[in-house]
């Protein structure tokens, strides 16, 4: 049985050594039954001679017994075969294959016995008759060769009996000694054999996985080149319509080829094209690095009927242009505050964004619900049901491949098919999964699962984070922010948007300048780029939290272009948060509140 370890469970081993040896085994099973027919046909020619050793036997019943025997083994053997060619499934059950082999080897060896039995009481003919029985049992050794613990097993059980009994008789000692030798070299010609087939096999495993890493990784290559197809396909559709929309109206508003100035509903279709564009990206950014495995992920504790309750504020003026109901109904249970939610809240807010969003972008009439509930002691789900056309099985399932859309329902809705890959994603990677139900017609249920800790206490929410202006999304109180961005332009973009928030603006142009504002002004936050002059945004942010004094625990939320390593290299420095460009109003706001809320810092003229 020492073939393989983990070859008894009938399951395959997860190392490669693991599967090596699995390989190996069922490949000495399959070359044991090859030699079956072989077998049958040697016992089946030397049926004339066991008959004339039975007709040594004591007696005419001891002859009957004995040729039973060697029909009961025959048809052992063939049904052995015959259940082998019926039962294909039954080929990967080693464990199973080596019992009922080894079995068939030990029937032969227990024939081998009686044969010397019968020999023993031969008279004249007794030497001859055991030397045949040792024949039989070199039979028995050869045809049990390729699977070693066949080999250790039935070998030695079928030389035993007629080495014993010519040892018995001092007259056959030296033929014994001699009967001996033979076996002894039987046995170790079985064991090289073995070797060197295991060896062979073991090469054809190591083929075997070789091809199926190739095939693999050729299957990935073309997952690779269809994917790209994909996103420069989606990118070229996308980024065209938003970018000429956007380019007619800017043109109208030059005053270009002498049209008149843009109307309002011109301005706001373009600048919902330009949002639009800007969706994709983020979303084509996120899908790239979270299937590449560089997206970070940070599970903590947090209040998820809390994050429902502001998305749904957030996105129900939408709604209601719309002439949607918008409501959220949360189980009593979660409603007592004990318990959270564990993920990273900035990722599930990002999940719960597209669920809510494609509900109201593909809902014509209605309503819309969410539904907040615990499924387990360890589990809560959040649900975003609708009343939207409904997709069939097929559609359902295409519609989580990434890139795919539905035709029947995405006609003239803008987006790159990437909100449900890229959200279950994200819910996996954080331990969660993202499930769908739906029925044409009727409409559709997405479920969020996610894990739940009891026994955490989140407290109640602090008034300074609590959401003032819905229709702004994640708006706190009025802070001074200091802005550190070297581009002109993306600075003049950051402060109307922070302008338009409500909040003050102190602006720098490099890394060293904005260390010395945040040592001499009193900020509540601070905005770093990335890549700055004379300090880039991790070498300020170390010299900021270096300080003495408040200043050192100032919230700092890094802007950056869309490189994790880049990310990466803030958060280490002591950022509290990371947004990256392009930048939206919501997304600022969002990542305001996420910061103020992850120092548990108050506005500093509200603590003084």
């Amino acid at each position: 049985m020492s073939n393989a370890p983990d070859t008894m469970n009938g399951s395959p081993a997860a190392d490669p050594a693991g599967r090596t040896s699995r390989a190996v085994a069922l490949q000495s099973l399959d070359a044991q039954v090859a030699l079956l027919p072989y077998a049958l046909l040697l016992f089946g020619l030397a049926l004339p001679v066991y008959g004339w050793i039975c007709t040594y036997a004591r007696d005419r019943m001891w002859m009957l017994a004995s040729l039973a025997a060697f029909a009961v083994n025959w048809g052992a053997f063939y049904g052995g075969v015959d259940w082998l060619k019926r039962h294909p499934g039954s080929r990967t059950n080693l464990g199973l294959r080596t019992r009922v082999q080894i079995l068939g080897g030990l029937l032969w060896a227990v024939t081998v016995a009686q044969i010397a039995t019968v020999a023993a009481g031969a008279g004249l003919a007794h030497d001859e008759l055991l030397m045949l029985a040792i024949g039989a049992a070199a039979i028995c050794i050869f045809f049990s060769a390729p699977l070693l613990p066949a080999l250790l097993i039935v070998g030695p059980t079928a030389a035993a009996a007629p080495l014993l009994y010519l040892f018995a008789d001092p007259a056959s000692v030296q033929l014994g000694r001699i009967a001996l030798g033979a076996i002894a070299l039987v046995m170790a010609l079985s064991l090289i054999m073995n070797r060197l087939l295991r060896r062979q096999f073991a090469l054809a495993a190591e083929r075997e996985q070789l091809i199926e890493a190739r095939a693999q990784s050729l299957a990935r290559a073309e997952k690779l080149a269809k994917s790209k197809s994909d996103l420069l396909a989606t990118l070229s559709h996308e980024i065209r319509n938003g970018l000429t929309g956007a380019a007619h109206v800017l043109a109208a508003a030059a005053g270009a080829g002498g049209r008149s100035a843009p109307s309002r509903e011109q301005l706001t279709a373009a600048l919902g094209a330009a949002e639009d564009l800007l969706t994709v990206l983020d979303a084509t950014l996120d899908m790239e690095t979270a299937q590449s495995g560089r997206l970070a992920i940070e599970p903590q504790p947090f209040d998820l009927p809390r994050l429902a309750h502001e998305l749904a504020l957030l996105n129900r003026p939408l709604a209601a242009t719309k002439g949607l109901e918008l409501s959220i109904h949360v189980d009593e249970e979660l409603a007592t505050g004990e318990g959270a939610a564990v993920a990273d809240p900035a990722r599930v807010r990002q999940i719960l964004a597209n669920l809510l969003g494609n509900a109201i972008k593909y809902t014509v009439r209605g309503r819309i619900e969410l539904r907040l509930a615990r499924t387990a002691s360890d589990r809560i789900r959040l649900e975003v049901v609708d009343t939207g056309p409904g997709l069939t099985p097929d559609e359902l399932d295409a519609a989580f491949e990434p890139f795919s859309r539905i035709k029947r329902t995405a006609a003239g809705v803008p987006g790159a098919g990437l909100g449900l890959p890229l959200a279950r994603h994200l819910a996996q990677l954080m331990g969660g999964d993202v499930t769908a139900e739906s029925a044409v017609g009727i409409g559709c249920c997405l479920r969020l699962d996610l894990r739940f800790d009891p026994d955490i206490h989140l407290g109640a929410p602090d008034e300074a984070l609590a959401p003032t202006a819905p229709a702004q999304g994640l708006v706190v109180q009025a802070l001074r922010v200091l802005v550190a961005e070297d581009d002109a332009l993306h600075a003049a973009m950051l402060r109307s948007v922070l302008e338009q928030l409500g909040h003050h603006v102190l602006q720098a142009h490099d890394g060293q300048r904005a260390c010395e504002l945040a040592q001499i002004c009193e900020v509540d936050l601070i905005m770093l780029a990335g890549r700055l002059p004379v300090l880039d945004g991790p070498q300020a942010t170390r010299a900021i939290r270096r300080m003495e004094g408040p200043a050192a625990r100032t919230p700092i939320i890094a802007i950056i272009g869309g490189d994790s390593d880049e990310a990466t290299a803030c958060l280490e420095a002591g950022a509290s948060q990371v947004l990256r460009k392009p930048m939206t109003v919501g997304g600022v706001a969002r990542a305001l509140a996420a910061a103020m809320r992850q120092n548990r810092l108050a506005p500093a003229r509200l603590r003084a």
